[in-house]
């Protein structure tokens, strides 16, 4: 037998401490999952919308890439291509929602901000340029969102998974074990209390 089953006022404290407790982890840990729903469905709605900018943005490039080799020739774009410089300007930093790291990307816009000698290119090539920079800069805020959405994903599974354990196994469990210890103090107070009317009545 468990030595917390023992039927004694200690072990039946200790039971209603310990269920008391387990109540008040389930409700944290249902306020967490509830919080982090919240934030998971607004991150999700802000990805639907990223992605259909950068679809249109993504279409508007690539019209604006066709026009610009057509009216500079496509070996002078990929030789312009050459001249922008590898990204090396982003940085990702965290914050935390409830215990989730989530990231955050910053990078320097003005880095890779070409400017193309006046004469040397057409209107067409900036016009270009211009839609892939909003490309870029599209495709940063939704790998952010995208990574964030996907970790509060996670976290909101785990702390599922960690409140049916506290409702399903650990709450029935104390209080079963409360009900239990109860039943029998209550039985041996029943027996205590007819064996002191039994010995005064055999005294008088």
């Amino acid at each position: 037998m468990d030595p917390r089953e023992f039927p004694t006022k200690g072990n039946l404290m200790l039971a209603k401490n310990s269920l008391a407790l387990a109540h008040q982890g389930y409700d944290l840990m249902d306020k967490k999952r509830n919080i982090l729903l919240k934030e998971l469905m607004s991150l999700i709605d802000e990805a639907k919308d990223i992605q259909e900018e950068i679809d249109q943005t993504f279409t508007r490039a690539y019209a604006c890439l066709q026009r610009a080799n057509i009216e500079q020739g496509i070996s002078k774009v990929r030789e312009l291509a050459f001249t922008v410089p590898i990204e090396d300007s982003i940085r990702i930093q965290t914050r935390s929602i409830m215990g989730t790291e989530i990231p955050h990307v910053k990078y320097d816009a003005k880095q890779n901000d070409l400017t193309f000698p006046f004469g040397t290119t057409r209107e067409s090539i900036d016009i270009a340029r211009e839609a892939f920079r909003e490309v870029k800069e599209l495709t940063i805020k939704l790998s952010m969102v995208e990574n964030a959405a996907y970790r509060l994903a996670t976290n909101i599974k785990k702390t599922q998974k960690r409140a049916n354990a506290l409702k399903n196994i650990t709450i029935p469990m104390y209080t079963n074990l409360v009900y239990t210890i109860s039943n029998a103090l209550e039985e041996k107070e029943r027996e205590e209390f007819t064996r002191l009317k039994v010995i005064k009545k055999m005294k008088s």
